[in-house]
């Protein structure tokens, strides 16, 4: 009909659809491309594994719908993830060598020549003959930057604005310094006592337990100072309630070594017998100990994933290791035994040793031959350097002063302003402040295995009733621990109808009772038949009235 052939024209004629002769509508260009990336986002972005739940074999219609909603929510997240992605089109950059050229002999002048004017201003040299050496420190955004001279010398400043914030003397020795939370705090080690200044350079607090502390670590999400010094003990202080934590003696001797593991948050000390010990608050003797040198450990780095260490040590040389396995993966020699040790966002290795400075790329996949970025302080000796987070910038402290140098490909290119923000305002830093104080982790959350919260709690029976027990002795001293014995789902519904029809009498039950009682009866005559106890019966005649019957006792 002409109707049916102009219906049929106009369908054919709009946008997106194919109609074949059959009259079966098939799936336009754009839903096959769509169905193609939520695959391919599926694939690549589902972190949680529920994309591909198979409901079917599921017969519960309340667990059907929350394991179709979580399937969308989870379909959605992994295509926005899939999505986010044109949102990060900056990749780290590399030095190129031509030919015969070799990236380790650019200097910061011909890198100065070749880059742009914002590069070039991160450029710099700051000559403090008089208070070196330096130790540096970044803010975790990578805007801000402490330094601190063993004569005394302590300064805070904006380095890309060239804004100085802040500049004491406190006529005594530092031995290290460490941001805060953020900008607006920082630890001194002194020469006897630990302080924290604001960022005008007011003394806030005197921490008078912290004494002669050679190493300060501050843990971000858990809002604790951590020191260890010449005493061998590492103490750990509350900053957002001012307690002492955890008191844990090393019996190490004098230790100078600390670094942390920026994914599980666990402390690695290195001592004077060429060891790595590895520390949580909550226990009071270390979770591992590895022999990493024959002689002093000299540093220690953990790179941003936690998976691989290196250290140094006074026998001349670098390990690499795994800290997945503990086994060592390279081993390269130092001209002289390295002072300090950095591992960027990136994964570029930073070695100072004497007025050297060397930078290894991909050390921990494969032997390098050669470093991938050198630097050289002439005159001076130094002692610590610091990548700068989101920027390709080393700094490096030594005896002469302060500089930074540009180190291309080191920095992360793309940054979560929920994490670390470089552009964030006043009020966006005091938003911040406050979210991480609501979340902060506590203490005991510090583990070896960061994820095991959620998971299932496997320990035997024997293992659970021993820890209830001593939970419940310390916080019950004066009382005895009396074990209940709980009957899991007695109570229940179901438990209790049961009970209440055991009292009811019927006809089916006493015919079910009486036929299980004469099955037994029989099971019980055939068992003692078989092991010849009882004579087999025989049916009585007239006769047997008159033969003498047995006893009954």
């Amino acid at each position: 009909m002409p109707g049916q052939k102009g219906k049929a024209a106009s369908s054919a004629s709009r946008p997106g659809a194919d109609v074949t002769t059959s009259g079966v509508r098939q799936p336009d260009e754009k839903q096959v491309m769509d169905e193609r990336k939520q695959a391919a986002a599926s694939k690549k972005y589902d972190r949680a594994g529920t994309t591909n739940i198979p409901l079917r074999s599921v017969n519960d219609k309340k667990l059907k719908s929350k394991l179709k909603s979580t399937e969308k929510t989870s379909r959605q997240a992994a295509l926005q993830a899939a999505q986010a992605e044109f949102l990060l089109p900056q990749e780290a950059g590399y030095l190129e060598a031509e030919g015969m050229e070799k990236t380790w002999k650019f200097t910061q002048a011909q890198m100065k020549d070749a880059v742009d004017l914002n590069t070039s201003s991160k450029m710099f040299d700051l000559k403090l003959n008089d208070f070196g050496a330096y130790s540096v420190d970044y803010t975790r955004n990578g805007k801000h930057m402490l330094i601190g001279g063993r004569k005394g010398h302590i300064a805070t400043f904006d380095w890309k604005a060239g804004r100085l914030g802040c500049e004491v003397h406190v006529r005594e020795t530092v031995r290290d310094v460490k941001w805060l939370h953020n900008e607006t705090m920082f630890a001194v080690a002194q020469k006897k006592y630990t302080y924290i200044y604001d960022n005008t350079g007011m003394e806030l607090h005197c921490l008078r337990q912290h004494t002669e502390v050679n190493r300060l670590e501050f843990l971000p999400y858990h809002f604790l100072l951590a020191t260890v010094g010449n005493a061998g003990w590492l103490k750990y202080q509350d900053t957002s309630t001012g307690k002492l934590v955890a008191e844990l003696r090393t019996k190490q001797g004098r230790c100078d070594v600390m670094t942390q593991n920026p994914q599980n948050a666990i402390l690695n000390l290195g001592h004077g017998n060429g060891t790595v010990s590895m520390w949580a608050p909550t226990i009071s003797t270390p979770l591992v100990k590895m022999l990493c040198h024959k002689g002093p450990v000299r540093a220690v780095a953990i790179d941003r994933g936690g998976i691989h260490m290196a250290t140094t040590g006074l026998d001349g040389q670098m390990k690499l290791w795994d800290l997945r396995t503990y086994k060592c993966l390279q081993q390269y020699y130092t001209k002289s035994p390295a002072a300090t040790l950095a591992i960027s966002h990136q994964g570029l290795l930073a070695v100072g040793y004497g007025p050297n400075v060397s930078v290894w790329k991909d050390a921990f996949r494969t032997k390098q031959k050669e470093p991938y970025v050198s630097h050289l302080s002439a005159g001076n000796t130094i002692q610590d350097i610091a990548f700068c987070p989101y920027e390709d910038v080393l700094g490096i402290g030594h005896s002469g002063g302060i500089s930074s140098v540009v180190v291309p490909g080191s920095g992360e290119p793309n940054f979560d302003t929920m994490e670390a923000n470089p552009y964030q305002t006043k009020s966006q830093r005091q938003e911040t402040e406050v979210h991480s104080l609501l979340d902060k982790i506590q203490p005991e959350m510090i583990t070896m295995e960061a994820d095991f919260i959620g998971t299932v709690d496997r320990a035997p029976a024997e293992v659970i009733s021993e820890e209830r027990r001593l939970e419940w002795e310390a916080n019950h001293p004066n009382e005895k621990f009396v074990p209940k014995h709980k009957a899991r789902g007695k109570s229940s519904s179901q438990r209790r109808y049961l009970r209440k029809q055991t009292n009811v009498l019927d006809g089916r039950r006493n015919e079910l009772r009486e036929k299980m009682e004469a099955e037994k009866k029989e099971r019980e005559r055939d068992r003692k038949r078989a092991l010849g106890e009882v004579e087999e019966e025989r049916p009585r005649t007239a006769l047997d009235r008159f033969t003498k019957r047995a006893k009954t006792q």
